[in-house]
């Protein structure tokens, strides 16, 4: 049986849910030749997936193994308090937030994708090391 807790909870995240398949659907030209680069586990092996709803937010490509969110923002989100409130509560559920500028990723996606592969590489997020108990080096 399904309490009500679990039926709020739901009903809460449809909206959300509906809201990122939309988003799914309707790519940015840089968002689109992101996910080129790291469909079907083409980067390292590692999945991406998109779109994907995480608390009351939708983060753009999550590599959930890792806990690295990727963002590929245009220029409405330069210094956007909105985006820091985002960055710390996705950083306290042990995520890794990196940022690129749309521009970024159209004109310079080799660099932005060393970049990604070094992310991947590196130890686990300091906070969820931290919270599992582990030790940072």
């Amino acid at each position: 049986m399904v309490s009500d807790n679990t039926r709020k909870t739901r009903k809460q995240r449809a909206p959300l849910k509906t809201f990122a398949k939309q988003m799914r659907r309707e790519p940015t030209a840089a968002e689109l030749k992101f996910w080129y680069q790291v469909r079907d586990r083409r980067l390292e092996g590692f999945k991406f997936k998109r779109q994907v709803p995480i608390g009351p937010f939708i983060a753009d490509f999550v590599c959930i193994e890792r806990r690295i969110i990727v963002e590929i923002d245009g220029g409405q989100n330069s210094g956007s308090m909105r985006d820091e409130k985002r960055d710390a509560f996705l950083s306290s559920e042990g995520y890794r937030v990196m940022r690129f500028w749309n521009a970024d990723v159209l004109t310079n996606m080799s660099g932005v994708i060393d970049m990604v592969i070094a992310a991947l590489a590196a130890s686990p997020h300091p906070a969820l090391s931290a919270a599992r108990g582990e030790e940072h080096h």
